[in-house]
């Protein structure tokens, strides 16, 4: 039983599943804004806003952090030099998702994520 497990599992084991939020991660906030399955938006929704408050933070300490979970470090750099000003008067809620049409092969709920 899984009562109170509040991680959602993307029918992967945890290594898979965490290169798999990390590189989602990396993606959005690189490009802004990704194609991806409903549940996996949502799983990469938290990611993306502990990564944006650290970037508002700005401390070294906050960019060791955010260098060790996300795969490109200019995209880091980008982000701690553009999120301070961008989201300034914003306390969370960084991002929308967007339902769009489902996928053909197998039927599965798509989602756009975007940064706001």
């Amino acid at each position: 039983m899984r009562h109170r497990c509040r991680v959602p599992q993307l029918g992967k084991p945890a290594d898979q599943r965490k290169a798999l939020l990390r590189a989602l991660t990396t993606e959005l906030i690189r490009h802004g804004q990704i194609k991806t399955t409903k549940a996996r938006a949502k799983a990469v929704r938290s990611e993306v806003d502990r990564m944006i408050t650290l970037a508002k933070d700005g401390s070294l300490a906050a960019r060791r952090r955010a260098l060790g979970y996300m795969y490109d470090k200019p995209t880091v750099h980008a982000l701690f030099v553009d999120a301070p000003s961008r989201y300034k008067d914003r306390d969370g809620g960084y991002t929308r998702i967007i339902r769009t049409l489902r996928r053909r092969g197998d039927n599965a709920e798509m989602a756009v994520i975007e940064l706001v």
